[in-house]
């Protein structure tokens, strides 16, 4: 998508008069926070240094990721003439690892047709779209259009759905002259953010679209030529926004060979802490409907949802089309619709969480998925302390037995509870200027939590600290595992396996330098662990 109108309209006001076709300056607020002269490359304050970032303005949504002849694509909503969201172009990226990332130029800029909003990007391996050159399969981006100058007019046709094609492995893209290929049926505000994916079973492009409050589903033969196969989700699933990005795809069920879909969908706001969310269905999708598994339908009906992450900085999450190995690969955007403009960076603003795997399980509670940090991060490990059985009361530092600073680390713990679990117990970043920011487990409450109301600057968003962010615990394993990764900015959770995950970020007034486990209430044994010191994908 770019993200829900409710917040496009007041963008809007300030940037109606641009053309839509624009592809370069604009005459947007110019940007003061460029990197000082001589100063190292990607070590702006609050930089991310294991998060892909761009080198500058701004960002939101990933989008049109795709993997091909051994790269990893990741395109992404982008505003090269300021660091508020203005006209989206598609920024791009591409990775051999997953990990480290190559910058390249824009991709796809607006045109008369419109800004050119989220969207997803496919291999055709059998040329069904006739775009392929020499043999080779081209590569197919699907996107909206959001002709900004009708919609400020109040039309409700200003969304339409269009294709590009390239031969040259994304490096260059050409616009299909017959777009758009989805024109607006009219009457529909909100219907964007392509999805496509190849169904072998019923042989054809199957796309899934946002379509206001629920999900439409249309398929081709060729990617030029569509039909509606049908609609989910108006009576189910959360509804406290709009609905964005979705994703529809099949998984294997982890240990067996059923296969299910998993249609995850972005909704702004909605999120049970706040803002914008992910959440997803699982079911079984027939070519035309999507059907969810009834023991998932206690979890999705009165207004409920189930959530891929319950943190407020995990957005538009979608998954890479083409992953090699069968793998089911997610990156999201690491902000919230709540304050992503207002966030106190300067050259550049916003970011991507870590590359997720993804796998489904079967739980008393039904078919869950459940992430896990993508392996290829282990690479990134440059020293590593292991944390023999030892009891936390009230506080035990750890900063001199690592003997590293937590700023860029990843920690993997394991706790065991006793019979009469209470208090709360975790991790504690904090610095020489008292701030502190906490991530842990609330036995009292069985809620995971993430507290940064006293984790530096949240002058810009009285909804950013507000109060601390909980998620519930699902296991009833007595031994609990937190899987914590640290950048400059943010803190990510996997919590016994990835059953629950939380993402978010904090702005200290300078690097947290000092960690150290706390309990409060009642004192827990720790069972172990490793902390690894992690290194730049930038230096």
């Amino acid at each position: 998508m770019m993200h829900s109108l409710n917040l496009k309209a007041c963008c809007l006001l300030a940037l109606c008069a641009l053309a839509a076709s624009c592809g370069g300056g604009t005459g947007a607020p110019p940007d003061t926070g460029g990197t000082p002269a001589g100063q190292a490359y990607y070590a702006e304050k609050h930089r991310p240094q294991f998060h892909f970032s761009p080198k500058e303005k701004w960002t939101n949504d990933p989008n049109g990721m795709v993997y091909f002849d051994g790269e990893y694509h990741l395109f992404y909503q982008h505003y090269p003439d300021s660091n508020v969201w203005g006209p989206m172009h598609w920024g791009h990226a591409v990775s051999k690892d997953l990990v480290h990332w190559e910058h390249l130029p824009i991709a796809l800029y607006p045109d008369s047709l419109g800004y050119i909003f989220s969207g997803s990007a496919v291999v055709d391996w059998k040329n069904t779209t006739g775009f392929g050159d020499g043999g080779q399969p081209p590569l197919v981006a699907i996107y909206t259009y959001h002709d900004a100058a009708a919609a400020k007019a109040g039309s409700e046709s200003h969304q339409s759905q269009a294709i590009a094609y390239s031969n040259d492995r994304g490096r260059t893209w050409t616009k299909y002259e017959g777009n758009p290929v989805l024109p607006n049926p009219g009457g529909v505000r909100d219907i964007r953010d392509p999805k496509v994916i190849w169904d072998d079973d019923s042989g054809q492009w199957v796309m899934v679209l946002a379509v206001g409050d629920h999900a439409g589903f249309w398929g081709s033969p060729d990617l030029k030529n569509w039909k509606k196969l049908g609609e989910f989700g108006k009576t189910l699933g959360a509804h406290g926004g709009v609905w964005e990005c979705p994703d529809l795809f099949p998984m294997t069920v982890e240990g067996t060979g059923e296969k299910m879909w998993a249609l995850i969908i972005n909704l702004n706001p909605g999120n049970p802490n706040g803002g914008s969310g992910t959440q997803y269905f699982i079911g079984r999708f027939d070519g035309k409907t999507f059907t969810p598994d009834p023991a998932f339908l206690p979890y999705v009906q009165g207004g409920k949802g189930v959530w891929l992450d319950y943190g407020k900085d995990n957005y538009a999450g979608v998954t890479w089309s083409d992953a090699p190995d069968g793998r089911r690969l997610l990156i999201g955007w690491m902000s919230n619709w709540q304050y992503a403009n207002k966030v106190p960076t300067g050259a550049w603003r916003n970011a991507m969480t870590v590359p997720w795997s993804l796998s489904l399980r079967k739980t008393d509670e039904g078919y869950r998925i459940f992430p896990q940090p993508a392996k290829e991060l282990e690479t990134l490990r440059t020293a590593t302390h292991s944390l023999g059985k030892t009891e936390v009361d009230r506080r035990l530092d750890l900063t001199g037995q690592l003997g590293f600073s937590p700023r860029l680390s990843e920690m993997e713990l394991e706790f065991t509870l006793p019979e009469d679990a209470a208090g709360s117990f975790g991790v504690e970043l904090s610095n020489s200027r008292g701030e502190i920011y906490r991530i842990g487990y609330n036995a009292s409450t069985n809620q995971f939590f993430s507290d940064r109301t006293k984790a530096g600057d949240a002058s810009f968003s009285e909804d950013f600290a507000r109060q601390s962010s909980v998620a519930p615990r699902f296991s009833t394993d007595k031994t609990l595992r937190l899987h914590l990764f640290f950048d400059a900015a943010s803190a990510e959770l996997f919590a016994d396996g990835g059953a629950t995950v939380m993402t978010e970020i904090f702005f200290p007034g300078e690097d947290f330098n000092q960690v150290s486990l706390f309990a409060e209430g009642g004192k827990v044994e720790l069972a172990g662990g490793k902390v690894h010191q992690l290194k730049s994908i930038w230096q």
